[in-house]
């Protein structure tokens, strides 16, 4: 009998053991359930339960499209929306002759938006000088930098076979030279030109070309980003257009970068909500360059003061040391920080909950930076917080281990043995030598900075190179994303070189894809002077200084789209590629004439067809072309701007109600008044 009841205890313990394991699973998956409600509304708004860092928190998720308000922030251009992409042939353009005069081989150095602006320079010069071109070497991914073995130098970035079919028309593309030009490569027995940056036509056809007729083959070295001037003769305009059909349509992503940038788009807008892309441009080497090293105060003004002092010596920069930075940031030759830039957003009307993205690669200083950006605007976010560690490494591909060889060695058999001897006779050891000088490190928001006596930067490990290579997939995903997105601000748009920069290219591109995309291109020098009016108040401002921001920012889309064709088109042609590549509709307002033709140049019609594209988007912005000029005679009380989330939620509560009753443009104003004024309840 006991050993019977002994038994039943047992398989009774078994069942309640297992009755409990199944409790909790099934506290667990509710748990999870229960995690995709907001704690403020469960009834009101709830998201799927996702891996990303990224939560996204909104005041409301019913997202008023049809409103006066949100025309005025997310809203088109009406002034430049008959402006389409017309980068085909214009002229009698001739296919690419079957015997050319050789090949081009090119070696192309730099950041990403430095190769993306050599790539169709190289090919605008190999048709010039009836060339064949060489798919061409990206010298930060060859395999010698620790990148996956899977793709080799061009193919790391971009999509070999796509580039060669757009260019069949336009140019002899093949992958790799003969054997025996390979051979004489290897053997450093080819001609090869350092070409410096915005090298003129006549540069390649009477150097380059004798040259390259002579051997059958030339080997370009491109270094600093640009291989041919930005701006060419009326003859050669076709060449420009040719630059057109390189960078917009021929150089395409490979599979990878393009199927992460899509689920980071799609991820970026739940609930169809729009968002913001900003590029800080902030750095060490733009910042360095242009002599903003007092924008900080700790170490990171010694970092770019040692940088400074390395591009002095080399010739890069041509003036002192020690400048003043804050008459630097007056003049406009400094980047906007962060947190200015989110004081202009909120004083423009974008809402706490605004969805804005990080772009442009790492920012200087790391996310302490970025702190002012994240208090007044909730849902900040960038390509890590929308992506996991897999999905990254599925882009990067399969990779091998490496040791940092910055790792200290293992001793060896001599020092073993002599550290036994004298532990075994019991020896005082001598005193070593004083180690010698050593740089110092400094480790800042998860990267090494190096301050040392010596003005040289420290060798990169193979870590370091390999992580370089990946820093282009980043900007890749970024630049797409920039692109695509709904507005974009830039808070600098030069790079360590005085050449325009990553951002510089976003806007290139977006003037050329969609011209009406809303673009702030605000000007640097009268934002830090408004800046200094409430340099005592940053968070705080009257109206009269609210409506001197907004007129700016709203001028900035259009003054600055013509600033930008006088200042950076000398520079890069892909930051601002119109009119060469630019079409305006047969039935476009007369009111947009004079801007598109007599400002910006484009005479020329697009296709009949290409009718039908803007006249639904001229019909949609006839309603608000008086809409949009309410903003700058809307009242708004002065105070703080930058409220809490509850008074932001009254506030965009009540602007839902407004659009619910009606939607006229009294009430249009209202509800800018309300988007202002909810810091204040």
């Amino acid at each position: 009998m006991k050993g019977e009841g002994k038994v039943f205890l047992k398989s009774r313990m078994k069942w309640i053991g297992l009755l409990g394991l199944v409790l909790s699973v099934f506290s667990l998956l509710v748990h999870f359930l229960l995690a995709g409600f907001t704690d403020d509304s469960v009834s009101d708004y709830s998201i799927p339960v996702t891996i990303f860092s990224w939560r996204p928190v909104f005041d409301n998720p019913r997202f008023a499209r049809h409103t006066p308000l949100y025309r005025r922030l997310w809203g088109p251009t009406r002034h430049v929306d008959t402006l389409l992409p017309d980068a085909t042939p214009r002229d009698f353009h001739s296919d690419p002759p079957a015997r050319t005069n050789g090949f081009v081989f090119v070696r192309i150095q730099g950041g990403f938006h430095e190769i993306r602006n050599s790539i169709p320079d190289v090919v605008a010069v190999s048709r010039l000088l009836n060339a064949t071109l060489v798919i061409p070497e990206i010298q930060s991914t060859t395999s010698s930098k620790g990148i996956s073995s899977q793709f080799k130098s061009f193919a790391y970035l971009y999509n070999e076979e796509h580039f060669m079919a757009s260019l069949a028309k336009d140019v002899r593309v093949v992958k790799t030279l003969p054997k025996n030009l390979k051979w004489a490569r290897r053997k450093k027995q080819i001609p090869s030109f350092k070409v410096s940056y915005g090298s003129s036509p006549y540069y390649y056809l009477h150097h380059v070309l004798p040259v390259l007729i002579k051997h059958s083959v030339v080997e370009l070295v491109v270094p600093h980003g640009g291989c041919l001037q930005a701006i060419l003769p009326s003859d050669l305009e076709e060449y420009q257009r040719l630059r057109c059909r390189v960078a917009f349509h021929a150089l395409q992503f490979r599979k990878e970068v393009q199927e992460l940038s899509t689920k980071v788009l799609q991820r970026l807008k739940p609930l169809g909500r729009p968002f913001i892309a900003y590029d800080p441009g902030m750095t060490r080497e733009a910042l360095a360059y242009h002599g903003c090293a007092e924008l900080f105060q700790d170490v990171h003004t010694e970092l770019i003061q040692h940088k400074r002092a390395w591009m002095i010596k080399r010739g890069i920069v041509k003036g002192k040391l020690s400048i003043d930075s804050a008459e630097q940031r007056l003049a406009g030759l400094c980047p906007l920080m962060p947190e200015e830039v989110g004081i202009l957003l909120r004083a423009y009307g974008y809402s706490w909950d605004t969805i804005i993205y990080v772009a442009g690669g790492e920012v200087f200083g790391g996310q302490r930076t970025l702190i002012p950006l994240h208090g007044m605007f909730e849902n900040v976010v960038d390509r890590t917080s929308l992506s996991t560690s897999w999905e990254l490494a599925k882009m990067y591909g399969r990779e091998a281990k490496h040791k940092d060889s910055k790792t200290m060695a293992p001793p060896s058999v001599e020092e073993e043995t002599k550290h036994d001897a004298l532990k075994s006779t019991r020896q005082r050891p001598q005193p070593l030598p004083p180690p010698p000088a050593r740089p110092k490190y400094y480790n800042i928001e998860g990267w090494w900075g190096w301050v040392a006596e010596s003005d040289n930067e420290p060798e990169s490990t193979v870590i370091e190179l390999r992580t370089n290579a990946h820093k282009l997939l980043w900007e890749a995903v970024d630049y797409v994303v920039s692109v695509e997105a709904d507005v974009f601000i830039s808070g600098f748009d030069r790079d360590g070189k005085g050449h325009p920069s990553f951002a510089s290219l976003v806007l290139g591109h977006r003037l050329y894809q969609s011209a009406s995309s809303k673009t702030f291109r605000p000007d640097r020098k009268q934002i830090a002077m408004l800046l200094v009016e409430i340099r005592d108040h940053m968070y705080e401002a009257n109206h009269t200084w609210i409506t001197s921001v907004r007129k700016l920012l709203k001028r900035s889309i259009l003054e600055g789209l013509l600033e930008s064709s006088k200042r950076s088109k000398a520079f890069s042609f892909l930051s601002h590629p119109v009119p060469e590549c630019s079409c305006i509709t047969r039935t476009h307002p007369v009111s947009n004439a004079s801007l598109i033709e007599a400002d910006l140049g484009v005479t020329h019609r697009c296709p009949q067809w290409m009718d039908g594209v803007v006249r639904q988007r001229s019909k949609d912005n006839k309603n608000a072309e008086k809409e949009e000029d309410l903003d700058e005679e809307d009242s708004s009380s002065s105070g703080l701007f930058f409220g809490h989330k509850e008074s932001g939620g009254n506030s965009n509560s009540n602007n839902e109600t407004v659009n619910s009753e009606a939607n006229n443009k009294e009430e249009g104003q209202l509800e800018d008044q309300e988007e202002l004024e909810g810091g204040e309840r």
